[in-house]
């Protein structure tokens, strides 16, 4: 898997998580002109963060300067570059001494030699400053909670970043900061400028602020309805809207890193997301088309799953796939237009045996309209067995780039539908907040709704229909198997069982997610105890397999147990996989194939296929 890719005076640089590594995150370098990449981290470096437990942002990157966060101390590391865009050179050099504080979403300071970004301890987020020769770190600002996405105006005067508060996540209520920086570096003057707090009544997001000049400020904001791009002039305290479009500029702040708009020096490039696929584009900074649709400039291209934009003189790179390409560095020459990808891995499926998604809108909960990727299964019997997928988060979204565990399914006559439940990105404000409050209600009537229409449009055999999901995925799935009657089993992948437990010990990111998806804690306990599928176990009466990792610090895997023995209790079939050294997310290839071949075989067993 590649993350953040970063274009550097010439450089291409990539991090590359490896999942035949048990999941270990390397540095990956391209000089000018070169084809060849170069692991900067070989051996046992692990590039990973943890703040927050879902991390980002390991990596900051400098004219001659590399630093990054090591999985294996929680430190920063810091290590030269070489002139004229040549690659590492000496050794890593640790700047700072362990202790029990984490690191992440760091930049480069090169003016004041030092690295400016943030570092959780304490139970709360600091913006720091940590000096290149090394040193401890140096408060620079307190926020009330949560920061980062921090950048520097190119002339090192102004310092922008992004707040927010509990009980709100970050793509429900948060702030773009600025401040003026000192000769010595200390932030003057820092205060909020746009987006809403924990106490505003009303519901706007930024994200990624990005200068593309010394007092100019690119941030995208949902204050319309949609996550829109918008310009602010530092100096003159004024805003203009770029362009006003029913589109996604933006994705919900799981991880730092993240980056939809890019600039190259002389021009705004961005990623839009419209019906659920992704698209490339220049802004158009022509002031007689600004604030109008005319200002966005479509680039030619195949690819509609896109992220980790990054731009420099004239270049654009991208991490991108499309329904028959895997993921992989999209790298475009912006004059002329010419692209080229490199697939993380060479795709396992021939083009000819892919099944492309079909979009799907029906009526969900409330009747609203609702949207999914249907695969068709490429063979087999007719109608198929079906297979519900709900995708994590739950403020996410199902994608449309090739995903060979979706291939596997088809590839073996299943049918498979990929549901963007109410609470899903992608469509906007509104379609993001009808999960509010409503989390275990709307997401299992609308995956519910997908099968229905899947069935009444014979597509799908009503006897043999799966529904299977990750953390609050398999909350969504085993819920789903409580208080609906369609699915005949289930899989839940280290799902939250029961929401109660899960408000009274989450990591701190999460804290207070569930007072918006369920309610405020514990005020509204009965609320949670009405939707929790452990309370409810002996409402389900079909075979369920469970996956966890015993290190799960988001999940904890009592979660699991408590609802497999329940289960196992009332006499329905279950089967629990445990896998040590795993957290939240399965990193091991070894762990993610055998989940599959697990769950395949387990449904192909009890539904007599």
């Amino acid at each position: 898997m590649f993350k953040e890719p970063r274009l550097s005076g010439g450089r291409l640089l990539w991090l590359e998580q490896r999942p035949a590594e048990r999941g270990r995150t390397t540095l990956m370098l391209r000089r000018p002109g070169s084809a060849l990449a170069e692991e900067v981290t070989a051996g046992d470096w692990n590039l990973r963060s943890r703040v927050h437990e879902y991390g980002g942002g390991a990596v900051a990157v400098g004219a001659d300067t590399l630093v990054w966060v090591h999985d294996g101390d929680r430190c920063l590391w810091r290590q030269a570059l070489a002139a004229g865009g040549g690659g590492a050179m000496g050794a890593p050099r640790r700047l700072l001494e362990p202790g029990e504080r984490g690191f992440a979403d760091g930049l480069i300071d090169a003016g004041r030699a030092r690295w400016i970004g943030v570092m959780e301890a304490g139970g709360r987020d600091w913006l720091v400053a940590v000096p290149l020769a090394g040193g401890e770190p140096q408060p620079l600002h307190e926020p009330a909670d949560f920061c980062g996405y921090a950048v520097l105006s190119p002339d090192g005067r102004r310092l922008a970043w992004v707040e927010w508060q509990q009980p709100h996540m970050p793509w429900e209520r948060s702030q773009l900061w600025l401040a003026e920086l000192s000769a010595t570096g200390h932030l003057l003057n820092p205060r909020p400028v746009a987006g809403s707090g924990a106490g505003d009544p009303r519901g706007i997001s930024v994200f990624q602020p990005l200068w593309i000049s010394s007092s100019t400020l690119v941030v995208a904001s949902d204050a319309s309805g949609w996550w829109n791009l918008q310009r602010f002039d530092a100096a003159a305290g004024q805003w203009q809207a770029l362009l006003p479009l029913e589109a996604e500029f933006a994705m919900p702040q799981w991880v730092y890193g993240m980056a939809t708009t890019a600039w190259d020096g002389q021009q705004l490039w961005a990623a839009a997301c419209r019906q659920g696929r992704w698209q490339l584009g220049r802004v158009s900074l022509d002031p007689t088309v600004l604030g109008t649709a005319a200002a966005w400039q479509p680039l030619e291209q195949p690819f509609d799953d896109l992220a980790g934009l990054s731009a420099e003189a004239g270049r654009l790179v991208a991490i991108a796939s499309d329904p028959i390409r895997p993921q992989g560095l999209l790298e475009i020459d912006l004059a002329s237009g010419d692209w080229t990808h490199t697939p993380v891995a060479p795709s396992p499926i021939a083009a000819e045996a892919i099944s492309c998604p079909e979009p799907l809108w029906f009526p969900g909960h409330g009747d609203q309209p609702t949207h999914a990727w249907y695969y068709p299964p490429t063979g087999g019997p007719h109608p198929a067995p079906l297979l519900v997928k709900g995708h994590s988060g739950p403020t996410g979204m199902a994608r449309r780039g090739l995903n060979p565990a979706i291939q596997y399914w088809t590839s073996r006559g299943w049918g498979v539908v990929d549901v963007n439940y109410g609470g899903s990105t992608g469509f906007g404000r509104a379609y993001r907040e009808r999960l509010d409050g409503q989390w275990g209600v709307v997401d299992v009537a609308d995956c519910a709704a997908a099968a229905r229409a899947l069935v009444a449009a014979g597509r799908a055999d009503p006897d043999r229909i799966a529904i299977e999901g990750g953390s609050a995925g398999g909350f969504t799935a085993l819920a789903a198997l409580c208080f609906t009657d369609v699915f005949r089993a289930g899989a839940s992948r280290y799902g939250v069982t029961d929401p109660s437990a899960l408000a009274g010990e989450s990591h701190r990111f999460e804290a207070r997610y569930l007072d918006g998806l369920i309610g405020p804690w514990p005020q509204a306990q009965a609320i949670y105890a009405a939707r929790s599928p452990l309370a409810h176990a002996a409402r389900i009466q079909c075979p369920v397999i469970f996956f966890q990792g015993l290190d799960d610090r988001v999940v904890p895997p009592e979660q699991t147990e408590q609802m497999a023995a329940a289960l196992e209790r009332n006499g329905v079939a279950v089967e629990v996989h445990r896998f040590a050294g795993e957290g939240h997310g399965f990193r091991s290839s070894a762990v993610q194939i055998a989940v599959l071949e697990c769950t395949e075989a387990f449904f192909r067993r009890h539904f007599h296929l």
